[in-house]
Formats: C-alpha cells, structure tokens, sequence
C-alpha cells in the first residue's frame, strides 16, 4: 500500500500567541490566518504481503521491514509558517492510514497533532495545526473546551486582491520559537501587565481584522496586521530583530502592512503591497539585499490524503 499526505502551512495575519494554552484556556485565544500554497508532504510504502505481514504488534509499535516513511517540505523548520505542526499533522494522517473524509476528521487529526507536542513538552499553540489540516482563510478560537472555526467570508475577486497584494520573505534565518515562548509565558505567568495587555490585543486584533476583510477594506485590514508588530515587541522584545525593522523600513514606501510570521524573532515575514507597482518595488528592494520576495496564493484543501493498493 501506498499513502501520500500533503499539507500546507500558513501566515498568520492576527491574534498569534492567544492559542498558547495559557492564555486560551483561562480567557480564550482567537487567531485570524491562512493556509497557503507551500507544502509538506510525506508518504508511507507498506509492503502488506511482506514475509511476515504487518502484525498488530508491528502496526502498534510503528515498525516493520516492509513500512517506509518519507517526508519533503518546501520551506525549513523554524520559518514561522508552522512548518513543525505541519509535518506532525501530515505524520498523523499518515500513521492513522484511514481516508479523510470531511472537516471533522481534519479538526480531530489537527487537535491530535496538539496533544502530541504537547505530551513532548513542546511550548505552543494550536492554530498552526488548524490552520494546515482545515485549510482557507480562517478566524479560530481557542478555549479549554476545545476548538471552533469561523471561515472568513471572501468572494474570489477578493481572495485573488488579496493575493496579488501579499510578498512573503524567508530571512534566511531561523529562530527557535521555544526560546521565545518560555520568556512570554515566564512574564505572563509572573504577571506582567504590559504581557497580559498584548495579549488580550493581540486576540480583540484577530477580531477586527477579520471584520475588516469581510468589508473588503483592505486599508484598514492592513494597519490591523501592522499592529501585530507592536503588541508582538510589547510580548518581548525577541519577538524581533535588527534585520526584521530594517526590512520593514527599507520597503515601507511601497506597504500597506504587514508583519513576521509566527513568533517572530526570524524566520519569514510577509507585507501588504500598496499595488501591483509597489509589489514590483517591494520585490526589487529585497532582492537588492540578497532576498527573495514570494508571490502568495492559499490553499482552500487542506490535509489530503491519498491510498494506493
């Protein structure tokens, strides 16, 4: 038997940081994001017929000579696109060997995901595994009773707009989000008043910014992604660099907006182009410092799984 899975991994325009259990569970975390047209992907070769065959113990214990896994990803760990619970995501899919079959079997296997990274005593949130099992452009909401999905409401003239607004850039520097986070929570557990009010902005943001997209003002669904950037310092302030603010003046002529991915402090970060000339200078600037601006499209599927005899 054959299965190939394949699942994208997202940008996050608002509210990153409330689905940290932390916070979520106590006052509830909201996230705007969406899934985009970058890819892990795995797959898993089971030779049934194999001498042998594949036992109840081995299927339990995840071994056998005839299983083989593999996996691919277009963009490397710690790019702040959710690359890690993108590839736990698609190694779920793939252990589970059962078809997906609607959004329910995609919400369970991301809500599985969580519980494994967690069990690992991995820091973090859930709106990366979300965001790659449902796919879309979607509003989350976090609790301690689990997990709701609200898909942002867009005609496709407005996905395709904003799409041709969005350059993605990868600044060729990783950063570990672990680092990060345990200095956030440190504060937010300590009680730290300037940690907790970024927070309870960064949630109203992810609100607002989906209001805003629904209205098709793009204007102001910008300045609301824009001002992740200073609930994110007020968090701490690794959650950017040097290189980051320099990016972000060098191309601010031509921006509506934007914002680093994820935790921040490196990886990818993505801005809102004034128009398609601005694009173009956004593009030329980055490039002029060694850097690759990305076209952005999303990806509406999701997880997908496919079986082979």
């Amino acid at each position: 038997m054959q299965i190939t899975a394949r699942a994208p991994v997202r940008i996050d325009f608002a509210g990153a940081w409330t689905d940290v259990s932390y916070f979520a569970d106590v006052f509830g975390g909201a996230t705007l994001n969406a899934a985009i047209s970058i890819y892990v992907t795995g797959q898993l070769l089971a030779n049934e017929d194999a001498e042998g065959g594949l036992t109840a113990a081995s299927r339990a214990a995840g071994t056998h000579p005839a299983l083989a896994v593999s996996y691919e990803s277009a963009i490397p760990a710690g790019s702040g696109l959710g690359t890690s619970a993108t590839l736990n995501v698609v190694w779920l899919s793939l252990a589970r060997r059962e078809p997906i079959t609607d959004r329910a079997n995609r919400l369970r296997i991301a809500e599985l995901a969580y519980d494994i990274e967690k069990a690992l005593g991995i820091i973090g949130g859930k709106q990366d595994q979300f965001a790659s099992a449902v796919g879309g452009v979607n509003l989350f909401e976090f609790g301690s009773e689990g997990v709701s999905c609200s898909p942002v409401e867009l005609s496709p003239t407005e996905i395709s707009e904003l799409e041709s607004q969005l350059v993605l850039c990868y600044t060729g520097k990783t950063r570990l989000s672990s680092q990060i986070h345990k200095s956030v929570w440190g504060k937010f557990v300590a009680g730290e008043q300037r940690t907790i009010a970024a927070l309870f902005n960064l949630r109203r943001s992810a609100y607002e910014a989906k209001a805003a997209l629904e209205d098709h003002d793009l204007a102001m669904f910008a300045r609301k992604v824009s001002a992740q950037r200073t609930f994110m310092r007020d968090l701490d302030a690794s959650t950017t660099n040097a290189q980051i603010e320099a990016l972000f003046d060098s191309v601010e002529p031509y921006i509506l907006g934007g914002k680093p991915c994820g935790a921040g402090g490196g990886g990818c970060v993505f801005f809102l182009a004034k128009d398609d000339e601005a694009k173009q200078r956004v593009k030329d600037t980055l490039s002029g410092q060694g850097l690759e601006g990305l076209d952005v499209s999303f990806d509406f599927d999701g997880l997908v799984l496919e079986m082979a005899p």
